[in-house]
C-alpha cells in the first residue's frame, strides 16, 4: 500500500472468503488509476490462492464506488508523478488485462459478491456488475451518472448491463443517466437481495458462507457455462455442448459424491451436510 489515498484493504479467512474494500471516502471512493490497479492485483491474487473460495467486493464508510476519479482525469494525475492529457494506454485486445475501473475486463474464476451501500455509479456501476451477485443496501443508487459529463462507459457497462438486465432496462440506464433506486435495481435483477442500511457486508459475508457448504468445482463449472453461454458462445448447439462438456467434469469425482449423500439421507429438506438451512 503506498500512501492512505490509495488504500485497497484486504482481508481473508481461513474458510475462503477474501474481502477487498475500496477506500477512498473523501471521492466516495472514486477509483483512479493507481486504485484501480491495486484491485486489479488483489482480484488476481484471489483467483490464484486455491484457499480463498468467494470474494466480496465493498466500499468504505457508506459508499460502494462513485465511479472513476475525474479529478484526476481532470489533471493528468495518475499517481506515477507523470502528468499525462487522457487516460493512460490500456490493451483492449488482451480481456485479462486491467481497465480503467481495474478488473473490469475479468471474467472473474470464482465467485464475487458486491455488497453495495451509498452510490454505485457510472463506473462504480460498472465495477458492480464484475460481481455475480449484488447485495444492495435500502438507499443505494445505480446510475450511469457520466452521462452527464460526457464520459463513456468504457468498462463493461454497456455489455454486461444489458446481458444482466436486458436491452432495453439497460438503455434506459445508459441514455438517460438517471438515478436507480434498490427496489427499482431489485425488480429489474440489477440487486439480488435488498437488505436495511448499514448491513450489505454483513449479508453478503452470510450468502459467501452459504456458497461455501456447496462443492465448489461443480458450483464453478455451472458459472462458468453460465457466462460462456451470455458472452462467448456462437449458438445454441455450442452453448450446450459447452455446458456438457464442462459439467461431465466433474461427475467422477463431486456429483458421486453428492449422489452418495442423497442415497444416505444428506443434503434433503433444505439441509446440507449438517451445516444448517440454506
Amino acid at each position: 500500500m503506498s500512501s492512505q489515498e490509495y488504500s485497497v484493504p484486504v482481508t481473508t479467512t481461513s474458510d475462503g472468503i477474501t474481502t477487498i474494500t475500496l477506500n477512498r471516502p473523501h471521492r466516495r471512493n472514486a477509483v483512479d488509476p493507481a486504485t484501480a490497479s491495486k484491485i486489479y492485483a488483489e482480484i488476481r491474487i484471489f483467483e490464484d490462492d486455491p484457499s480463498q473460495k468467494i470474494c466480496i467486493l465493498n466500499g468504505a464508510d457508506g459508499n460502494f464506488c462513485a465511479g472513476f476519479d475525474l479529478h484526476s482525469l481532470a489533471s493528468g494525475n495518475y499517481g506515477d508523478g507523470q502528468p499525462s492529457a487522457g487516460l493512460p494506454a490500456y490493451q483492449t485486445d488482451q480481456p485479462d488485462q486491467p481497465g480503467p475501473m481495474g478488473p473490469s475486463r475479468l471474467i472473474v474464476k470464482k465467485p464475487i459478491i458486491a455488497a453495495v451501500s451509498g452510490y454505485a455509479v457510472a463506473g462504480g456501476l460498472e465495477l458492480s456488475l464484475v460481481a455475480d451477485l449484488r447485495i444492495v443496501e435500502e438507499d443505494a443508487v445505480f446510475g450511469v451518472f457520466c452521462r452527464r459529463f460526457g464520459v463513456p462507459l468504457i468498462d463493461g457497462g454497456t455489455v454486461r448491463l444489458q446481458a444482466i438486465i436486458g436491452l432495453g432496462r439497460a438503455l434506459d440506464m445508459i441514455l438517460t443517466g438517471r438515478p436507480v433506486g434498490a427496489q427499482e435495481a431489485l425488480s429489474m435483477g440489477l440487486a439480488n437481495r435488498v437488505v436495511a442500511k448499514g448491513t450489505a457486508l454483513a449479508e453478503a459475508e452470510k450468502l459467501a458462507r452459504q456458497l461455501l457448504v456447496f462443492p465448489a468445482e461443480c458450483m464453478n463449472k455451472d458459472r462458468t457455462s453460465c457466462y460462456h453461454a451470455a458472452y462467448n458462445a456462437s449458438s445454441w448447439e455450442e452453448a450446450m455442448k459447452f455446458e456438457f462438456e464442462e459439467g461431465v467434469k466433474v461427475i467422477s469425482e463431486e456429483s458421486i459424491k453428492g449422489a452418495a449423500r442423497f442415497s444416505a439421507g444428506q443434503g434433503r429438506h433444505g439441509v446440507f451436510q449438517g451445516d444448517g438451512k440454506l
